[in-house]
């Protein structure tokens, strides 16, 4: 395989990176992060989780969110729906996508979403038929893919099962995860390996936290393969309240600037986007974890 000649970050910083704040985060402030963030190029932001605010109380103003949002031409603002009920309230905001997430391990997804891998799936059914009904696209998450902080490793195998079930229930991308960031390139291209004789490697999506610094490293080696769709957090914000050390998503900063040093296309100002790092990591009082824009700061 050779490297893309473009790739399509999908930023999951207003969501994934900050759903485990403890403080509140004004609702301005999302719908300030999120425009700046289609200011600076990205083309495709989560904005929201419509999940119950008693499991997830950052994300209780998820329809303000919605409803909110300035809207810029080309930009798909898309929302984690993990049932039928956050779908429906989505639909009423009016959403375009919409995200449904599982796991390649069985105890992380019963200390996750209390059922099994199978259930999950069962669950799942109705989301996207109603979401098909409705016009709206679904893409699945696949949690656990290079480890499990109950389980430890993961075999390649469960990993390609369920992005494969997930595939045929509908969903046009799956976006492989290391929840816990513990992955290292060579098995994350063994992961990939596996899941690309199940699932086309134009519907493969990368996930990698970066809690033992391996984030980039695996990015260039599944970029290498041919991925061409990258899932990122602005200044690495957020984290997994199920994983307990595991930092947040890899820095939306750092993967582009990994980008740019390869020729690889990505549509993004990178200046633009490290400033709005700065700006939301000031604002909400939290470190920058984005290398790239701690060092362009600094000049």
């Amino acid at each position: 395989m050779a490297f893309p000649t473009q790739v399509r970050l999908v930023e999951v910083g207003p969501r994934d990176g900050l759903q485990n704040e403890a403080e509140p985060i004004a609702t301005a402030t999302k719908l300030e992060l999120i425009d700046r963030l289609g200011a600076a190029g990205l083309t495709h932001i989560e904005a929201a989780s419509f999940v119950s605010p008693k499991w997830v109380p950052q994300m209780a103003d998820h329809r303000e969110v919605m409803s909110g949002l300035k809207r810029r031409p080309g930009v798909v603002y898309s929302a984690l729906t993990p049932n039928l009920k956050g779908l429906e309230a989505a639909l009423e905001c009016g959403v375009e996508e919409v995200a449904v997430f599982g796991a390649a391990s069985e105890a992380f997804s019963r200390k996750n979403i209390n059922c099994s891998v199978a259930e999950s799936l069962e669950r799942f059914a109705p989301v996207l038929a109603r979401a098909q009904e409705a016009g709206v696209r679904v893409r699945g998450y696949v949690s656990c893919v290079l480890g499990c902080p109950y389980e430890g490793e993961i075999a390649p195998a469960k990993v390609a099962e369920v992005s494969k079930a997930l595939l045929e229930m509908g969903c046009y991308e799956i976006s492989l995860g290391d929840t816990i960031g513990i992955g290292t390139p060579l098995k994350a291209k063994r992961m990939l390996e596996a899941v690309s004789r199940e699932v086309p490697m134009e519907k493969l999506a990368a996930h990698f936290h970066d809690t033992y610094g391996q984030a980039i490293a695996n990015l260039y080696a599944v970029l290498e393969e041919g991925v061409a769709v990258i899932d990122s957090s602005v200044a690495g914000l957020g984290g997994c309240p199920y994983a307990k050390g595991a930092s947040g998503n890899v820095a939306s900063e750092d993967v582009v600037y990994l980008l740019n040093g390869l020729g690889i296309e990505s549509g993004i100002d990178l200046d633009k986007l490290a400033d709005t790092g700065s700006w939301i990591t000031q604002t909400i009082g939290r470190p920058n974890r984005a290398k790239v824009g701690v060092a362009l700061a600094a000049k």
